[in-house]
């Protein structure tokens, strides 16, 4: 199975228009236009019967103290862990592709509605796929202005203190299961434990996106 991007090109840099903030000319960083990528994949195997797309920060780091507070900075050696950007279920395998910034055109604070989506938008068939939840949510959780269910895809906003460069790896898996085996209003983590003896093939390409001038 292939997966590629015309939005950026594999292990290349993210353009800011597909971020959930970038970086301020007049100084500081500022809210981005925060579009969904192009995505488009072939060769999807035989008896697949859905598809499960998801975007994964693994550069995130495991401990928010230091996260954007002036005086400190996070470098190499701070801990790291994943961060769930998107996870988007039952695709049909007949789709060849989502169109740049369809599934997510700018920031909606308290987030985006979900799980469910209709097809619809893509090809008229009225298929419905689910979005989970990406981690914004925990992230704005004590934020009164932000707070709320991200559902979708939500743009890099990897600290601007972070000297590390953050790596974002969109993965498509095709499925054997019409349905991922999940309910309601789920994560990409549990997404992710749900496809497990579900995968018949997988294929990734990999953005690279920074706040940090020095980074950059």
């Amino acid at each position: 199975m292939k997966l590629w991007s015309d939005s950026f090109k594999n292990g290349g840099v993210i353009p800011a228009e597909f971020a959930f903030a970038e970086p301020d000319p007049q100084g500081g960083i500022r809210l981005a236009a925060n579009r969904n990528p192009h995505l488009a994949w072939s060769e999807v195997p035989n008896g697949t019967e859905s598809l499960l797309l998801v975007c994964i920060d693994g550069d995130a780091p495991a401990d928010a103290a230091k996260v954007n507070r002036e005086g400190h900075t996070l470098d190499a050696s701070d801990a790291r862990a994943d961060f769930f950007h998107w996870a988007l279920a039952d695709i049909p395998p007949a789709l060849g592709g989502i169109p740049a910034g369809l599934l997510a055109d700018g920031v909606t604070a308290r987030g985006k509605p979900g799980p469910d989506i209709e097809l619809a938008v893509l090809d008229g068939a009225g298929h419905p796929l689910r979005q989970g939840l990406n981690d914004y949510t925990d992230w704005f959780a004590g934020d009164p202005a932000m707070a709320g269910d991200y559902f979708g895809y939500d743009g890099p906003c990897p600290p601007w203190n972070d000297l590390l460069a953050h790596h974002y790896v969109f993965r498509l898996y095709a499925l054997d299961v019409p349905r991922l085996p999940v309910e309601g209003r789920f994560t990409g983590q549990q997404a992710c434990a749900a496809m497990r003896g579900h995968i018949l093939d997988e294929a990734q390409i990999i953005g690279v996106y920074s706040l940090n001038p020095r980074a950059r």
